[in-house]
């Protein structure tokens, strides 16, 4: 039995076009706002505010990180925009959708995580808010309540290829990471820095990110071989 499996979302229990998603999510927002805010200004401050959290030292959260940011490029009036923030996350976010597919076994795999540990998480990189991860998470045709914690910006203090995320998660839930497994789609990103930490990993190759070669040195397989070793654990 493992303490803890955490899976990764984009690309792994989500398969997605990375580059065309993150291009039509930038350009649904930048035309939510535009009548307020100059499109390309919104862009590069919604980058900055990105590279911020993804460069966060942990002595604040996430969510402050990026809003410090943020908000210094866009002016202060953007902190009483929150709730429209929001309303785009529940609403025009969606139709970045159509740059992602189902994965039919992810929903298994979250079973099988769940008979053959104590914990299972959903170690996404916490650069959005919690209300994009429900989401997308829904659109992989998964639930919240399928794990038993969820990295989003507002409950982390660091990001991926940090490995304090790794361990940031592990204290959290109390997890020995030698006896954790880390499940993703980029070795530089879920694997090596999880790896750094004394974690187990299994690379999911269907929407491979990072180097190719890189996959000589960790587990890896498709998502249904991932499946079977999980399902291999289980017995």
């Amino acid at each position: 039995m493992f303490d803890a499996v955490l899976f990764d979302l984009d690309g792994t229990l989500l398969p997605m076009d990375q580059d065309a998603f993150l291009a039509r999510y930038f350009k649904e927002i930048a035309l939510k706002f535009a009548d307020r805010f100059p499109p390309d200004a919104l862009t590069k401050a919604l980058w900055e505010g990105s590279l911020a959290m993804i460069q966060n030292d942990g002595t604040v959260g996430n969510a402050e990180r990026f809003w410090q940011v943020f908000s210094n490029r866009m002016g202060p009036k953007v902190l009483s925009m929150t709730k429209e923030f929001d309303a785009f996350y529940e609403n025009e976010f969606a139709r970045a959708r159509v740059h992602t597919w189902p994965q039919p076994l992810a929903a298994k795999a979250v079973s099988a995580a769940r008979a053959c540990a104590r914990q299972v998480v959903l170690a996404t990189n916490p650069v959005f808010p919690q209300n994009a991860v429900h989401q997308r998470l829904a659109w992989a045709g998964l639930s919240p309540q399928s794990f038993d914690w969820i990295t989003s910006y507002e409950t982390a203090s660091f990001c991926k290829p940090n490995p304090a995320y790794y361990r940031e998660i592990l204290n959290k839930i109390g997890a020995d990471a030698s006896k954790s497994l880390m499940i993703g789609n980029d070795v530089g990103e879920d694997a090596l820095p999880a790896k750094q930490t004394g974690m187990q990993v299994f690379i999911v190759t269907d929407c491979l990110l990072g180097a190719a070669q890189a996959l000589e040195t960790v587990p890896n397989g498709n998502f249904e071989q991932m499946l079977r070793m999980l399902e291999t654990v289980k017995a």
